[in-house]
């Protein structure tokens, strides 16, 4: 049996591969998804090893809590005295001492310099100490004072060299400085789209505005003294905002961050390969269903000749085996290839990434063949079992078929259980409270896939009328695109024929151009005109009495809607794979505009100002000194800023906020407690909760809570106000205190947003004045309210394109399976087809009658495939306060277009195939 199965295989090539492509596909964007961050996390473990190299401790400011690597939570500095303090220690040989921090370079178009949404970083060197330099000198020499350093990657893409002058913005207005020389980032290949600029200490203090502090010292330990005897020598004299850690210990916890934000990102894009994985193994089982019931009297014939139902059950699954296995290898070689394409698209995007080579671990092997191989084996235990089921006398038979199981009556009833059961699991983990993030998480998984399970399921109950509904649509629909489509690819025929490769001299060529312009009008016309006229001419109510010797559009029309509802089973599972793709795309459209009207309502709500500073990149903080720069501009009626950090507060680290005296000028709040005059009572020791943190910790007005900050400083803190953010959420943190209170204990404070009032309110001339002010802060910008709401909005839109293109890759495997079911049922049908065409279809109406039996089922699928993904939306909208159920009409439109248009190109091939059947051949095909 093992050599008949094997046989069978490379007897029918062509549908094993088919029947194997989405497996590949999801494979391997498993396998290039670890060999994507394999490859970032390796980049980034040489970057960080390469900071601590030739050292053993390093010292750093220390904070009184964790806090996320956000931006606005920065590890206090130290007394620059320290220094002197350990390099007196008779443990230590070498010490250099180091501040960091953002540094803007400004190009000479007046912008800062960014490369998408990489780092701009900025830190002190010693030249006199190149032991620690983690900086490699390239061109040029080491900065003087006042002198600056930056990267190769920036000076080619910029236009610098060494002797040029450059703009640079850190804490303050820009500087512009001598570039003294060019640099690398040590022996690392390449840190993506970071930009380096490198100072002497006393200017980097300067800029950072940190005089007479530190961030780091690195340590080497003298001859004969362990690196642990290092640390503990030191332990002893650090002050309390100050602490120690071995290299290996300091780079880790550098990585930190990096490796939560990598494991995020690699379960990220491991769900849409999971995915991809799903919607491949309906394609697999519909596949096999397919080829089983085509090999009935083949199986039948087994059993006379003495094979027992193990035996071609056994066989069965063989063949699913090496068929898994072959494309598990193909998807993890190709997953190579998706991983350099990944790493490529993000540098076209402007977010180049660290690389130091493509990592390809064990692990990422195991993973993507047992993922392969036991995806293709579940989704063959059913076709399987069935193949089992074909009895001897089958062999005998004409056009036998396998017998109904002996559950089949449940086949509704159960499909209906587990779709009931499945929305119940969400419903529970979206509404019953207490459950952990892992339950939570699991049980919205096994409920959507419980659901997408019973849907395709019980979608061959909805078939039928379905399918005659989808009808006329389909007939419409290619119609239209037919029209709209061909003179969109006759211009550029045109255009480029009689304008660009015309003979001639060039007012002829130009002649060309426009002549093509203008006959493409002409040409939809006339295409339009005709194809109606077609269409009317051949609409016929019912098969002609008699045959004329051609049969007419409409029975070969007719044919292939038929052909959709003869096996509702079949057409089921094909458009299944369909449903889930488009599920997911509707329900991630649906959510995106449930957020975005939310948040534009917020803005409205909470913004009564004119103008909003924010970043270029919309997002990063911004020092206090463009709010002061903007803050001085003839006609600001009020200015006020919402500083950004973190604060531990009843055993938790929250998000924390500041607001000015002039806040309730420009910010208006929902008060639940309290009034606008509180922003300005808060003196040194108010605040304004949030309410659902009031409600969480018993808190009302007048209430008295300790807070400590960063810096390890405890506020005893008096509830002034309670207010209710909201549905589209607030730039305020669980709790908000006043600016001078916050400056006080957190060291170096951001601005998250600065919003202002002008005299006459959105003006040209005040547009013009505030960029005028903000000449000197090229990272910053002003916006108009409208601005603001867009520029913000257009995060979450990049976020929704992110997801939309992970997701086409299950559209593409369902394109693939309508393929596979087409040609498979080609195979099934060839004598029918050479009946039909003998007497009287043409090759044209062939293809037309596939072609419709293939948007018909795409057209299932979709419906099915919305209507779910809009169900799915209202149900995560009704229990998220951020979220607001939309349905974004547009998109849906264009998701039903892009339907029909998979159903088109899956039938291309199918159709060609059965068009090229010889009906004498088919006619005598068994």
């Amino acid at each position: 049996m093992i050599r008949f199965a094997l046989r069978g295989l490379l007897g029918r090539k062509l549908r094993t591969a088919l029947t194997a492509i989405g497996v590949v596909l999801g494979v391997s964007l498993v396998s290039g998804t670890y060999v994507l961050t394999d490859s970032i996390t390796s980049a980034f473990d040489s970057i960080f090893s390469e900071s601590y190299k030739n050292t053993d401790a390093a010292i750093t400011g220390k904070t009184a809590f964790d806090v996320p690597e956000d931006g606005t939570a920065l590890a206090p500095s130290f007394d620059d005295s320290l220094l002197a303090e350990v390099t007196a220690l008779p443990e230590v040989g070498t010490a250099d001492a180091a501040v960091s921090g953002e540094v803007q370079l400004i190009g000479r178009d007046g912008k800062a310099v960014v490369f998408g949404g990489s780092p701009n970083l900025g830190f002190s060197v010693s030249p006199d100490l190149p032991e620690f330099n983690t900086l490699a000198l390239v061109r040029g020499d080491w900065p003087a004072a006042d002198e600056v350093v930056i990267d190769t990657q920036t000076a080619q893409k910029k236009g610098f060299s060494p002797g040029d002058t450059i703009g640079v913005q850190a804490r303050g207005e820009v500087r512009r400085m001598r570039i003294s020389g060019l640099v690398e980032f040590g022996s690392v290949s390449s840190i993506g789209g970071a930009t380096l600029a490198g100072f002497l200490l006393p200017t980097a203090q300067e800029l950072f505005d940190k005089p007479g502090k530190l961030d780091q010292i690195l340590l080497k330990a003298k001859d004969g003294t362990s690196p642990q005897q290092l640390i503990d020598a030191v332990r002893k004299i650090l002050p309390p905002t100050a602490e120690v850690r071995s290299a290996d210990d300091q780079a880790a916890q550098d990585a930190e961050g990096t490796s939560s934000f990598l494991s995020f990102f690699r379960t990220f894009l491991l769900v849409f390969g999971g995915i991809a994985l799903f919607v491949g193994s309906f394609v697999i089982a519909n596949s096999l269903s397919i080829t089983i019931a085509q090999r009935t009297r083949e199986f039948a014939t087994l059993r006379t000749l003495g094979a027992s139902r193990r035996q071609v059950l056994n066989s069965v699954v063989l063949e699913a085996l090496v068929t898994g296995l072959v494309a598990a290898v193909a998807g993890l070689f190709l997953g190579l290839a998706i991983a350099t394409g990944l790493f490529k698209i993000f540098d076209a995007a402007g977010l180049a990434l660290p690389n130091n080579g493509l990592v390809f671990r064990t692990r990422t092997v195991v993973v993507a063949l047992a993922v392969g191989v036991l995806v293709t084996l579940l989704a063959s235990l059913r076709p399987a079992w069935r193949a089992t089921r074909v009895p001897p006398i089958a062999a005998v038979r004409e056009g036998a078929k396998l017998p109904p199981g002996r559950l089949n009556r449940y086949r509704g009833l159960g499909a209906a259980l587990l779709t009931v059961v499945g929305v119940a699991l969400v419903v529970a983990g979206l509404f019953v409270d207490g459950l952990s993030t892992g339950n939570l998480l699991a049980a919205l998984a096994i409920g959507v896939l419980l659901i997408f399970i019973g849907m395709a399921l019980f979608a061959a109950r909805l078939v039928r009328p379905l399918a005659i509904a989808s009808d006329p649509v389909a007939r419409w629909s290619v119609l239209v695109l037919t029209i709209l489509a061909w003179p969109l690819f006759m211009l550029p025929y045109w255009l480029l024929r009689r304008g660009f490769w015309g003979p001639g001299s060039a007012p002829k060529r130009i002649g060309g151009l426009v002549l093509g312009a203008v006959l493409n009008p002409v040409l939809l016309v006339i295409v339009a005109a005709m194809a109606v006229r077609r269409r009317l001419t051949s609409w016929q109510p019912e098969w002609p009495a008699e045959f004329p010797g051609v049969l007419t559009d409409r029975p070969a029309v007719g044919i292939g809607g038929q052909n959709s509802r003869r096996d509702p089973h079949r057409t089921a599972s094909t458009a299944a794979a369909l449903m889930i793709g488009l599920a997911l795309v509707t329900m991630v459209a649906t959510l995106g505009a449930g957020i975005i009207r939310p948040f534009e309502d917020a803005v409205d709500r909470i913004f009564s100002g004119d103008y909003a500073i924010a970043a270029q990149n919309n997002f990063s903080p911004l020092p206090p000194a463009v709010a002061a720069a903007v803050a001085r501009v003839p006609g600001v009626q009020a200015a006020s800023s919402v500083r950004g950090g973190q604060g531990q507060a009843f055993g938790e680290t929250i998000p924390i906020t500041a607001v000015d005296t002039e806040a309730p000028t420009v910010l208006r709040f929902d008060w639940q407690s309290g009034s606008q005059e509180s922003l300005r009572e808060l003196g040194t020791d108010g605040a304004i909760l949030d309410d659902a943190y009031a409600e969480e910790h018993g808190l009302r007005l007048g209430s008295q809570f300790g807070m400590t900050t960063v810096t390890g400083r405890t506020l005893q803190l008096t509830v002034r106000g309670i207010f209710t953010p909201p549905a589209g959420g607030s730039p305020f943190g669980n709790v908000t205190i006043s600016t001078p209170t916050f400056d006080a204990t957190n060291p170096q404070p951001l601005n998250i947003y600065t919003f202002l009032t002008m005299d006459g309110g959105v003006t040209a001339a005040n547009t013009a004045a505030l960029e005028s002010a903000l000449s000197t802060f090229p990272n910053a910008k002003a916006q108009t309210r409208e601005q603001f709401k867009a520029a913000q909005s257009d995060s979450v839109k990049s976020l929704l394109n992110v997801l939309y293109v992970l997701l086409a890759l299950s559209v593409l495997v369902s394109l693939f399976g309508i393929v596979n079911t087409l040609v498979l049922t080609v195979f099934e049908r060839t004598r029918e087809l050479g009946m039909l065409r003998a007497i009287g279809l043409t090759r044209r109406q062939v293809k037309r009658m596939i072609r419709h039996e293939s948007v018909i089922t795409a057209l299932i699928g979709a419906l099915i495939g919305i209507l779910l993904g809009l169900g799915l939306a209202l149900l995560l909208a009704a229990r998220l306060d951020e979220i607001s159920f939309a349905v974004p009409t547009g998109q849906l439109v264009i998701f039903a277009v892009v339907s029909v248009v998979v159903g088109i190109f899956a039938a291309i091939w199918p159709a060609r195939r059965a068009a090229r059947l010889n009906p004498l051949e088919a006619l005598q095909y068994e």
